[in-house]
């Protein structure tokens, strides 16, 4: 089932004129109006007219994270705070959130794409979308929201968290289609089994899973516990929210919406493009976005293009599933998390020291972190009372810094391995590669 086969089986040379009209509407727009992409336009002596076909994208600068947080809160915004009608924000990992704009056509595109999103799962305006994304800043629930309404199924807007009511809404409901982290659906089908309610025996039939890097074992392991087919789903505030790309039941690469999003894989290193089927760094440009059209935005994810032809009759191209980053970043339940925002919490901590170490693991399906950080020497000396109080505001800090709890172990000092070279703190014992 296609939600929009005018443009989601499009011929290849339809596409390529579409996306050089598109483009160069884009790129006009960014530099009439946003101020930002004047100044790097001009400081490489670029003009709008000079894109005259769709290879000399490669001459426009790349946007990173740290242009947005640049101009933070609104200097990317290509339309007036009047005519935005909707604001999301990324987490603030580094310093300043990026804040993403939307017009009300922008809106309109998110509920499209999020619609074939949901369709390629097999959601039809019979079914029942239990949304388990987070509502709120972040861009997760809002974009599977506005899809479900686009095709007319019911959704149930349950947000994140209260596992057991999640459970009992989709017995009592009859949900047919989960949305939520992979992680957080492994966690609801053992918190089913607790229940006494055999997960299988719900009526799920398909789920769209997303907003971390997850295995094909993941895959596999959720199929079995819900009997239900496994999608993934892709993307991120800058460029729309979910629903940049999504995998159609062939479960061959995630089909990149290129009538809205021109995509490019680079080499991380130098900048250049590399041929399909070589990984690099995912880079994305919007065709459509009004309120904030996003130029060649390096994403940091790991990827590789697949341009065959699917099966499934799509012939957009398609990005094989993420298999990393190229930063230091550490994805959690969704959230992106920096080492720097809990080395500063401890260190505004008194009574321990700055050595820590942070450990990822998935024990029952569901991420979690554990900080071990080193007491200073009079606190190892303290009274067992101290040491629980200490430990308990450590955890409460950093929960309130990234906004994922945390388990804390005071360990005695100097008992942490240390290094000449670069510090070892982070160890993620998840499995990521397949």
């Amino acid at each position: 089932m296609i939600w929009n086969k005018e443009f989601e089986c499009m011929s290849e040379k339809k596409l390529k004129a579409l996306q050089l009209e598109r483009l160069k509407q884009t790129v006009q727009r960014a530099y009439e109006k946003v101020p930002y992409y004047r100044k790097k336009f001009d400081e490489v002596g670029l003009k709008p007219e000079d894109i005259k076909t769709l290879d000399d994208i490669k001459n426009i600068p790349f946007t990173s994270k740290a242009d947005l947080r640049e101009v933070y809160p609104f200097g990317m915004f290509a339309s007036s705070l009047s005519e935005i009608v909707e604001i999301h924000m990324s987490s603030g990992t580094t310093g300043k959130p990026v804040v993403a704009g939307y017009t009300r056509n922008d809106i309109d595109i998110w509920a499209e794409v999020m619609a074939r999103c949901l369709t390629m799962a097999g959601a039809t305006k019979d079914d029942i979308v239990q949304n388990c994304y987070g509502y709120g800043l972040f861009t997760g629930g809002f974009g599977v929201h506005y899809g479900a309404h686009k095709i007319g199924a019911m959704v149930v807007p349950a947000s994140a968290g209260n596992t057991r009511r999640q459970i009992e809404i989709m017995r009592d409901f009859g949900t047919t289609i989960l949305t939520c982290t992979p992680s957080y659906a492994l966690y609801m089908a053992e918190v089913a089994q607790e229940m006494g309610i055999e997960p299988t025996t719900l009526k799920l039939k398909a789920g769209c899973f997303g907003a971390e890097m997850w295995t094909e074992q993941m895959r596999k392991e959720i199929e079995k516990r819900f009997n239900l087919n496994a999608l993934n789903i892709y993307g991120l505030t800058e460029i729309i929210g979910p629903g940049v790309a999504h995998e159609c039941i062939e479960k061959k690469g995630l089909h990149v919406f290129e009538d809205h999003f021109y995509v490019e894989v680079i080499d991380p290193d130098t900048g250049d493009s590399l041929p399909d089927g070589k990984r690099g760094e995912l880079v994305l440009t919007t065709l459509t976005r009004e309120g904030m059209p996003m130029l060649r935005f390096r994403t940091k994810d790991i990827t590789s293009l697949i341009r065959e032809k699917c099966s499934c009759g799509r012939t957009f191209a398609r990005i094989e599933r993420i298999r990393g980053r190229t930063d230091d970043m550490i994805k959690v339940r969704g959230v992106m998390i920096f080492p720097y925002q809990i080395e500063r919490t401890i260190l505004e901590v008194q009574g321990v020291e700055p050595h820590y170490q942070i450990i990822i693991t998935r024990p029952q399906h569901l991420d979690e972190i554990e900080v071990m950080v080193e007491m200073s020497k009079e606190t190892f000396s303290d009274e067992v009372k101290h040491v629980e109080n200490l430990r308990k505001k450590l955890e409460k800090r950093i929960e309130e810094t990234i906004g994922i709890r945390v388990k804390v172990t005071l360990v005695e000092p100097k008992s942490l391995p240390r290094s000449e070279g670069k510090a070892k703190r982070v160890i993620d014992k998840r499995s990521l590669i397949d």
